[in-house]
C-alpha cells in the first residue's frame, strides 16, 4: 500500500511537471514574437472561443456606448440607429472572421458598410464613421482582459488595433466611392441644367434638378457668357465653381463649346461678383446678361447674355464686362427681337407719349449732327431751349443724347421707332 501512495505520487509529480512546462512554453508563446504582426490564431483556440462567445456582449455593449457618448447617433432617426448597429455587428462578426487566420488579407472588411444602404453616407459623415469605429474598438480594448484567455490580452489588443485600422481605411474608401459619385453625378446635373437654361427650358423638371444641386433660391439670379480658357478640364471647372460660389450665394457652371457659362444667384451685388470672376474668362468679351428675380427666369438673362456675345465685336470699345442691355443697339444688328422690343419700349415710345415736341427735338439734333446751334435753327427756338429738351430726354430714358455712345443708342431706338410707325 505504501508503494503504490509512492507510485501514485510520484505519476503526479511528473503530470505537474509536464503541466508546468507546457505553461511555460504557451506562455513563452504568448510573450514572444508570433508570425505576422505577433498573431498566430491556430495557437490560440481559446482566445478565438472566447472572441466568438462574447461577439453579442461586445455588440451591446458598443450601442450602449454610441448612445451615451455620440450625440449625432441619439439624433439619427430610428430606421438609421438600426442600421448603425448592423454595421457595429458587422464589424465585430468580420474581426472575428479575420481573426481565425490574421496571415491572409482581413476578410470581409469591404461588407462591413454593405449592410447599411448607401444612402446612409448622407446621413452619417465620414468623421461619425470613424468615431464610430473608435468606439467599437475601445468597447473591444476596454472588455479584451475579460474576453482573453489568460495571457493572450496582448495579441487581442494588437489584433484590434490592426483590424480597427483596416476598418478605418476600408470607411474612407466607400466615402470616397460615395464622394467620388455623389461629384460626378452632381457635375452632369449641373450641366444638364445650365444647358436647359441656355436653350430656355424652364418646366417642373428644371426646378427639381436645380432643388437637387442645392441651390438656395434665395436672391437674384443672372448669367455671365464669356469665352473659355485654352484648358479647360474637370479640375479646372471644379475650381470655378468653387470661387463662384464665394463670390455669390449660388453659382452653377457650364461649359458650352469655347463658352464658359456662369450662372450666379444670391442677395447680393451679383454683377460685382460676376466682375470678380473675370480672370477666370478667356480673352474677348464677357457679357452680363439682365438680372432676374429668380433661377426659373434664368433663361431670359441667358439669351440677352448670349445675344450680347454675339454682338459684342461690333463695340470694340465695350467694358469687361459689359451688360447685355448696353449692346442693346449691336444685338438689334445682329437680328436680337428682343433688343428691337425693349430699345423701342424702354426709349421711343415714351419719348412720343411725352409730348412737348421732346422727340422732334431729339430728331432734329441727332438729324443735324449733334449741333445743339443747328437744332435750335431747325426748330426755330433757343439753343437754351434745345438744351432743356434734351434734358428731359434723359429724364425719360436714362440714355443722355449729349454723351456719344448713349446718343448713338437712342438715334438706333429713334430709327427703329420710325420704322414701326412707317
Amino acid at each position: 500500500m505504501p508503494a503504490t501512495r509512492r507510485a501514485a505520487r510520484a505519476t503526479a509529480q511528473e503530470t505537474d511537471q509536464e503541466a508546468g512546462q507546457a505553461t511555460d512554453r504557451s506562455t513563452d508563446q504568448n510573450d514572444g514574437p508570433a508570425p505576422d504582426a505577433g498573431l498566430d490564431p491556430a495557437g490560440f483556440p481559446m482566445n478565438l472561443q472566447r472572441v466568438r462567445e462574447a461577439s453579442g456582449v461586445l455588440t451591446a455593449a458598443a450601442m450602449r456606448r454610441l448612445d451615451e457618448d455620440l450625440n449625432w447617433y441619439r439624433d439619427l432617426p430610428a430606421e438609421d440607429r438600426s442600421y448603425v448597429g448592423l454595421v457595429a455587428q458587422a464589424g465585430i462578426n468580420a474581426f472575428t472572421s479575420w481573426f481565425t487566420d490574421p496571415d491572409r488579407p482581413p476578410h470581409g472588411v469591404s461588407e462591413i458598410f454593405a449592410a447599411a444602404p448607401t444612402e446612409l453616407t448622407r446621413s452619417i459623415s465620414l468623421q461619425h464613421t470613424l468615431q464610430l469605429v473608435r468606439v467599437v474598438v475601445d468597447v473591444v480594448e476596454t472588455h479584451s482582459d475579460r474576453i482573453a484567455a489568460p495571457g493572450g490580452e496582448r495579441d487581442l489588443r494588437e489584433a484590434v488595433l490592426r483590424y480597427s485600422r483596416e476598418v478605418a481605411f476600408s470607411a474612407a474608401e466607400v466615402y470616397a466611392r460615395a464622394a467620388e459619385w455623389r461629384g460626378a453625378w452632381d457635375a452632369r446635373l449641373e450641366a444638364l441644367v445650365v444647358d436647359a437654361l441656355v436653350r430656355g427650358d424652364g418646366d417642373d423638371s428644371l426646378r427639381s434638378r436645380i432643388s437637387a444641386l442645392g441651390w438656395s433660391g434665395r436672391g437674384n439670379a443672372l448669367v455671365v457668357v464669356g469665352l473659355a480658357t485654352e484648358e479647360l478640364d474637370e479640375i479646372r471647372t471644379a475650381e470655378i465653381r468653387r470661387v463662384a460660389r464665394r463670390a455669390a450665394g449660388d453659382a452653377l457652371v457650364g461649359i458650352h463649346g469655347d463658352r464658359l457659362v456662369l450662372v450666379l444667384g444670391g442677395e447680393g451685388d451679383l454683377v460685382a461678383a460676376a466682375t470678380a470672376l473675370m480672370s477666370r474668362f478667356g480673352s474677348g468679351p464677357v457679357v452680363i446678361g439682365t438680372q432676374v428675380p429668380s433661377l426659373t427666369e434664368a433663361p431670359r438673362s441667358a439669351r440677352s447674355a448670349l445675344a450680347g456675345l454675339t454682338a459684342a465685336p461690333a463695340w470694340p470699345q465695350a467694358p469687361r464686362p459689359v451688360m447685355a442691355d448696353d449692346l442693346l443697339p449691336e444685338r438689334v444688328l445682329t437680328g436680337d427681337y428682343t433688343a428691337r422690343a425693349t430699345l423701342i419700349a424702354q426709349a421711343f415710345t415714351p419719348l412720343q407719349d411725352a409730348g412737348g415736341a421732346v422727340l422732334e427735338t431729339l430728331s432734329a439734333y441727332l438729324g443735324t449732327g449733334r449741333s445743339l446751334e443747328a437744332a435750335a435753327r431747325h426748330l426755330y427756338v433757343h439753343p437754351n431751349t434745345v438744351r432743356y429738351r434734351l434734358r428731359k430726354v434723359s429724364e425719360i430714358t436714362g440714355w443722355d443724347p449729349l454723351d456719344a455712345r448713349e446718343s448713338f443708342v437712342l438715334q438706333v431706338a429713334l430709327a427703329l421707332g420710325q420704322l414701326g410707325r412707317g
